[in-house]
């Protein structure tokens, strides 16, 4: 579990800096105080094993308080997208029945603005700040400073390795997004999969500037945990600070998104870069173009620039490659030791070497998956077809068992490093006076990511323009779902029994 992983690093290595944000740092023994007293803490306010806890927060030590702390005492950590607002943050918190929130302040008009919309929230901390004036609602609002806890003793929740550690939401693709149910093992294996990609703590910092509801960042945590070893993190990217923050942080190892890959790249030299060349040893990030990679291998140093990888939340890390391996340049890894992966056609038969087909897997060992998704035992069924996990995306595999991912399953975008779901951006639109009908789907690739693009049909007598409905848009929803492109139209393109022919309205760019 990630309790035991915590132990084991305090039992090696306990006054020793498990990591450092910004220049503030904590040792393991620190860590596990902290989240010893936040666990005893939300025992006391009616916390119990199995209940759910969100958490709104950016990257800061109060938020491995809470993570580490929610799963002392047996709870389950839900971390919600900071881009979240309106119904996407509804959804997600009515949906994982979380009864207590924290929240930064900096979030908190969000949540006010959708409290008279979740009847099973009780209690809300907010962190940095007070609680709002004038709520006269039935949530319960305190400070979450006076709420850290200051029972140092064991907690006795007995956690084992099968046990729900969090809820990790997916994008829905053809409705609205699901939590995947994630166990604590699920989690250890991902610890033990990025030390074999990252290499051993002794020798390695490793760093990162991505946000904690991802799990690429969460991994790096989960590293620093098994390894006994420090993490440096920082709570955004910044092009122009980028090396000064892989100095401070005496980075080795830099887990990073595709988006920022050929925007460093092709970024100004600096002094900080000049020193920093050849110190930071690998850089994983999916994907990496050719040309991307030979830039930081050749003009920055990096030995290992790895992006051959493919996993989703359900699994993470399916594929992968580690050092000494020559992998194709455009393939994603070979199977992981804790996976069999194949590509089968559209009756879950087997397809032959190098023919598309859809990726499925299956686990070798217990928990190393997802258990399913939250309170949506259909979804988990169909997804578990033939006792294969369908990931709904498609693949080939060659002669050497080297995975190619060919394509998206058909409504699923990705756009600024996020996952997107098309169904819940068209029913944020739909709550518009003024549009009758709205179909959001990619139209381009660029950079490896969509180009979102809204094609609707006005109510009759609409006056709006493309304009008024991009800036509507902007205050509605998260930054990275915002349609690139607007397009207004008679009538959607339909198959005879009435759905949106959206692979029409791809093809027409």
């Amino acid at each position: 579990t990630v309790i035991h992983m915590l132990e084991r690093a305090v039992d090696r290595a306990g006054d020793d800096c498990f990591y450092t944000i910004d220049g503030v740092s904590c040792t393991f023994r620190e860590m596990d105080r902290r989240s010893t007293c936040f666990g005893n803490e939300l025992l006391s306010l009616g916390v119990c094993k199995g209940h759910t806890v969100a958490t709104i927060m950016g990257t800061s030590e109060d938020l491995f308080t809470q993570w580490l702390g929610i799963n002392k005492m047996g709870a389950i950590w839900v971390p919600v997208n900071l881009a979240y607002r309106g119904e996407f943050l509804r959804h997600q918190l009515g949906d994982s029945l979380a009864q207590m929130v924290v929240c930064h302040v900096e979030f908190l008009d969000r949540l006010m603005d959708i409290a008279d919309q979740l009847p099973q929230v009780r209690r809300i901390l907010v962190a940095g700040g007070d609680a709002p004036r004038g709520y006269d609602g039935s949530i319960v609002f305190g400070r979450f400073e006076d709420h850290r806890g200051a029972d140092e003793s064991r907690i006795s929740a007995v956690i084992e390795p099968q046990d729900l550690a969090a809820l990790l939401y997916t994008s829905g693709t053809t409705g609205p997004s699901k939590g995947c149910m994630i166990s604590h093992n699920y989690l250890c294996m991902q610890a033990r999969q990025s030390s074999a990609q990252y290499g051993s703590g002794q020798e390695n910092v490793v760093w990162t500037p991505l946000p904690m509801f991802h799990t690429a960042a969460m991994n790096v945590v989960l590293w620093g945990l098994y390894e006994a070893a420090r993490i440096a993190l920082s709570p955004r990217f910044s092009v122009s600070r980028f090396w000064d923050d892989v100095e401070a942080a005496g980075a080795t190892v830099a887990m990073l998104l595709s988006t920022i890959l050929p925007l460093v790249a092709k970024a100004p030299d600096t002094p900080a870069m000049a020193r920093c060349k050849g110190k930071l040893r690998t850089v994983v990030g999916v994907p990496i173009s050719p040309e991307i990679r030979q830039i930081w291998k050749t003009r920055f140093g990096v030995e290992w620039v790895t992006s051959w990888v493919y996993g989703q939340t359900e699994n993470n890390r399916l594929t992968t490659a580690l050092r000494g391996e020559t992998p194709p340049e455009l393939s994603c890894g070979r199977a992981a030791d804790e996976f069999d992966v194949m590509i089968f056609d559209d009756n879950d038969c087997p397809v032959e070497p190098g023919v598309v087909g859809q990726i499925v897997c299956r686990p070798k060992f217990p928990n190393v998956m997802f258990e399913g998704y939250w309170n949506r035992p259909e979804a988990t069924a169909l997804a578990w077809r033939n006792l294969w996990m369908h990931t709904g995306d498609l693949g080939r595999l060659d002669e050497q068992g080297w995975l190619y991912f060919v394509d998206r399953s058909k409504d699923y975008l990705r756009s600024k490093g996020e996952n997107v779901s098309s169904f819940e951006v068209e029913s944020v639109f739909m709550t518009h006076e003024e549009i009758a009908e709205a179909a959001v789907h990619a139209v381009s690739d660029r950079n490896a990511e969509d180009d979102i693009k809204l094609t609707a049909v006005l109510k009759v007598g609409s006056t709006i323009v493309h304009r008024e409905l991009c800036l509507w848009a902007i205050n509605k929803l998260p930054y990275f779902a915002v349609p690139r492109y607007f397009e207004f139209r008679h009538e959607l393109p339909r198959n005879p029994t009435g759905k949106v022919l959206k692979y029409k309205l791809r093809d027409d760019g």
